[in-house]
């Protein structure tokens, strides 16, 4: 017999893979595509407006490389992650350089030197009221030659105020909605009918809020106490200073730790009222929590009496259907019969309840 060998067309033929690098040949893997993994565009431009030492705008809304903004400003690339405009999670911070103070709070990024002020804008930032008014703030500030504070130290102070500001609004906000829902919690005199699924949701949404507000503030707030702590970062501010040769000294910075001072003090007034509302918003929580347990009881222990109550009906119900049938017991007859088997029945159902409700209470009281 002849051995037949099928043979395919070439174009029916799966494609081979040969191992370029490799002595051991696998001649039927069919080659297989390379997965693409997509990635991330890499931004490398940052978009700033720059003020000059006299309050005017050199550029608006401009973009540069991050490497020639280093170099420009005698940046490590590493100090550009602290103002990230792209990061919507970085922790609030004040961090000082020999040439530069750079600055990120929240909406509010900058870069401050002895003669310029570089304000960065945050992308898909949300405050950008804030930071208009900030920019025509920083515009009057720069002008005014009343202040005898250094120019970075306005530029400072124009920042801290817009932070504050900022927070200070915010907190009016929600405050507002806060008391009024507290003041309509505590004024109803049954909650259980007052406490209703909108009430609820709009208590979940401000304690969120609340929360989320609070840490925002607080960490605004360790940000300025980090920089006080520490004596060679305060003296490292005054950049005029050491622009003009007269660097001070690590124990010399009363200017500037009295002006961090003062707004440390309004970022922790901001941060005390964030909290007592989020006290009285966990405390109304809990109330509300309450007595919904205890409406919650209340329905069990119905439940339970109403199962007691049909298991005692059950049980002289049982008697009708057993004496019910079409059979004959002679108690037809009977002129006591009805009587007894009745007050039979009536029994058994009672002290089936009277049993349950006595080991009810023993449970209740194991169990309290």
């Amino acid at each position: 017999m002849h051995a037949f060998r099928l043979s395919l067309p070439r174009r029916c033929r799966p494609p081979l893979i040969a191992l370029r690098h490799s002595s051991r040949i696998h001649p039927m893997i069919p080659a297989r595509p390379y997965a693409m993994l997509p990635s991330l565009p890499v931004d490398l431009r940052l978009r700033c407006t720059e003020f000059d030492q006299a309050g005017h705008v050199k550029h608006s809304s401009g973009e540069i490389l991050k490497s020639e903004f280093c170099q420009q400003h005698s940046l490590m690339p590493r100090d550009l992650r602290t103002i990230d405009t792209r990061s919507f999670n970085q922790k609030p911070s004040i961090l000082v350089r020999p040439e530069a103070i750079l600055i990120n709070f929240g909406h509010m990024r900058a870069l401050l030197k002895s003669d310029m002020v570089v304000v960065f804008d945050t992308f898909g930032s949300t405050d950008s009221y804030n930071q208009s008014v900030f920019m025509h703030d920083l515009q009057d500030r720069l002008h005014s030659k009343n202040d005898q504070l250094p120019f970075e130290f306005k530029a400072l102070e124009a920042i801290l105020i817009s932070v504050t500001s900022s927070m200070q609004s915010e907190l009016d906000a929600l405050e507002v909605p806060v008391n009024r829902l507290l003041s309509d919690l505590e004024s109803l005199v049954d909650i259980e009918e007052g406490v209703n699924r909108d009430r609820l949701r709009d208590l979940l949404k401000l304690s969120k809020k609340l929360s989320k507000f609070e840490s925002d503030v607080t960490s605004v707030r360790d940000a300025i106490e980090d920089v006080l702590e520490n004596d060679d970062d305060l003296a490292g501010m005054y950049l005029t200073a050491k622009r003009s040769g007269d660097a001070r000294q690590p124990n010399d910075h009363e200017e500037v730790e009295l002006l961090l001072e003062s707004y440390l003090k309004q970022t922790e007034e901001i941060a005390n009222v964030a909290s007592r509302l989020i006290s009285n918003l966990r405390s109304t929580e809990d109330v509300v929590q309450l007595h919904l347990d205890l409406s919650r009881n209340a329905l069990m222990w119905f439940d339970i009496r109403l199962t007691m109550i049909t298991l005692s009906t059950s049980i002289v119900g049982a008697y009708g259907a057993l004496f019910g049938m079409n059979l004959r017991n002679y108690f037809e007859d009977d002129p006591i019969a009805f009587t007894v088997v009745s007050g039979a029945a009536l029994l058994t159902g009672a002290g089936a309840f009277l049993g349950s409700l006595r080991r009810l209470r023993t449970l209740a009281r194991i169990r309290s």
